[in-house]
């Protein structure tokens, strides 16, 4: 059996999250209280007790997903004997791959977090409130075909790009919103259902050049190592290694595309990954996995019994 870690992006963030991995292990109080020491902040305080508009704030979400994710990890390789090291390898949904880097050891977590709260921030300043947008493309007709034939409409007014191709029957296009809005019209006249999403940027689209550049200083100043699990990326969606390659990849994923379809597809066939283990809040990358490789094992692991029933499994 060949596993692959998965990490899960914005969107999987809910109040509550994290605090029966909290209650139950000493080694997940310990990362969220390595979260708060990083940043100088109550975070778990608030991803315990809301309010929810703050938690879904970018800059709060990104870091408490992470811290999410490296407590489901930090609790099975302390609590259970299950370490990263036994996966061939990890993958993460756009912020998502910040957690793996960690959880594989590459970064440390302190460093992590505090990538991921000036990630939000400065994604948050490229562009003002309002004048981004995204949409989800979904329904059986929508592949990555149809998706960049609308970001072609929206293109001819604005800035509009395929922006996660998540997979088929869900990919997601990112730009201005006049543009944005014209490719909603345009993927309806394909034959797909768009859904204007509610993000308070366009997030993997070239308007984050601005974040990009200051996630580049960041990360040039950030000591990176290689992974103790071979990273399969989203922007290539196939493994690395390195650390300076790693580097590059994490300032491209800004402006870039998250292929996740092409990620876990590689993963499955390339990869020979018969078992995915999603690591963190929800359970939206296991059911993407289920339809994108069937013939492989998908399973959240987010509980105190998710946990042990997955260690007892190995």
């Amino acid at each position: 059996m060949s596993i692959a870690f998965i990490f899960p992006g914005q969107g999987s963030q809910s109040v509550g999250m994290g605090v029966d991995l909290a209650q139950a292990f000493a080694a997940a109080r310990e990362v969220f209280q390595e979260v708060d020491d990083a940043l100088g902040q109550k975070l778990f305080a608030l991803m315990k007790d809301g309010p929810e508009g703050d938690l879904t704030l970018t800059e709060n979400a990104q870091p408490a997903l992470m811290a999410v994710s490296l407590a489901v990890t930090r609790t099975l390789e302390k609590e259970f004997g299950v370490g990263v090291d036994r996966a061939a390898f990890v993958a993460g949904h756009s912020l998502g791959e910040y957690s793996a880097l960690a959880a594989a050891g590459a970064i440390t977590l302190a460093d992590t977090a505090r990538l991921l709260k000036l990630r939000g921030q400065a994604m948050q300043r490229a562009v003002p409130v309002g004048e981004g947008a995204m949409a989800s493309l979904i329904g059986p007709k929508t592949d990555l075909a149809l998706a960049e034939a609308a970001a072609a409409a929206g293109s001819e007014v604005g800035v509009c790009v395929v922006a996660n191709d998540n997979n088929n029957g869900n990919v997601v296009i990112s730009g201005a919103k006049v543009a944005v809005d014209k490719a909603i019209e345009k993927a309806k006249e394909l034959g797909a259902r768009a859904i204007p999403l509610n993000v308070s940027a366009p997030f993997h689209c070239p308007l984050m050049q601005p974040a990009a550049d200051e996630m580049a200083e960041a990360l040039a100043r950030t000591t990176i190592i290689a992974p103790r699990a071979l990273l399969v990326a989203n922007i290539t969606a196939g493994p690395v290694h390195d650390p300076d390659v790693i580097r590059k990849l994490l300032v491209e994923q800004v402006t870039g595309r998250v292929r996740w379809r092409e990620s876990m597809t590689w993963l499955a066939t390339e990869g020979g990954v018969t078992r995915f283990a999603e690591a963190g809040a929800g359970k939206v990358l296991s059911g993407m996995a289920k339809r994108i490789a069937p013939d492989a094992e998908a399973t959240p692991l987010n509980t105190p019994a998710d946990l042990e029933a997955f260690a007892q499994s190995l």
